[in-house]
């Protein structure tokens, strides 16, 4: 298995369910569909799918979809959706992807940045680059370094508190705990009022600057076809497309 054991917030059995509802504003779903049907892709890879948003959607839209996570807990909650019958689901990492000739893989979120040893982000890049069909494009986002995101979530701590529908109300504060350039590390404190119980969930995240992930997926058999402004977070990311070298 790539990397470390997956985050609280997608692998506690607690925090896993509530992961939608405070990660609701997610305009990020539209542009991947906008570029499976760009690149016509019928069949697609969703590399750390999580709760399945994204591959449950992808689905709805008559493709053959295959959603992979490290956590069994957001999987739970991915087979529970409307629609998630006709999503196929993995527990694991992009290494136990078996060598099914996709079209089009993708990695959202933060995924990308979650591999954060050099050795990782190369096997992870070369399981994806089996699985894909020859040409194949990989597709993911990552917030760009030099906009320094984590200045912003140092100083917003105000906490966040909804009534998750069959939970309750919870109470979310993030800290920011260390920033040791290009990792950086911060915390989800959770407080489940009905019960006052605490969880916390701590995620390490790596900040690549262009040139690195350029001459990464260069090194992997990738070509880098488009680097895009991510349209929900203009200035803030970047979406790599990219096709497999054969």
């Amino acid at each position: 298995m790539v990397g470390k054991v997956p985050d609280a917030s997608f692998a506690h059995p607690r925090l896993a369910p509530i992961y939608d509802a405070f990660e609701n504003e997610r305009a990020d779903l539209a542009t991947y569909l906008d570029i499976a049907d760009e690149l016509h892709a019928d069949h697609v890879l969703d590399i750390g799918c999580g709760t399945g948003s994204l591959a449950v959607l992808l689905a709805e839209g008559g493709r053959t979809v295959v959603g992979v996570d490290p956590a069994q807990a957001s999987l739970d909650v991915a087979k529970s959706k409307s629609g998630a019958a006709e999503v196929t689901w993995l527990h694991g990492d992009a290494t136990i992807v078996p060598r099914l000739g996709v079209d089009l893989a993708v990695m959202t979120g933060n995924v990308a940045q979650v591999f954060l040893a050099d050795g990782d982000w190369a096997r992870t890049l070369q399981a994806i680059h089996a699985a894909l069909r020859p040409n194949g494009f990989l597709v993911f986002e990552t917030r760009r370094p030099e906009r320094r995101a984590w200045e912003e979530w140092a100083t917003d701590t105000r906490p966040v508190v909804l009534d998750v529908p069959g939970i309750g109300a919870v109470e979310q504060r993030m800290e920011v705990t260390d920033v040791s350039l290009p990792l950086v590390s911060f915390s989800h404190t959770y407080r489940f009022l009905t019960d006052g119980t605490v969880l916390r969930s701590d995620s390490t995240l790596r900040f690549r600057d262009r040139d690195e992930l350029e001459s990464s997926l260069l090194t992997h058999g990738y070509r880098v076809l488009d680097v895009r402004d991510a349209p929900d977070r203009p200035g803030r990311e970047f979406i790599f497309i990219t096709a497999r070298i054969d």
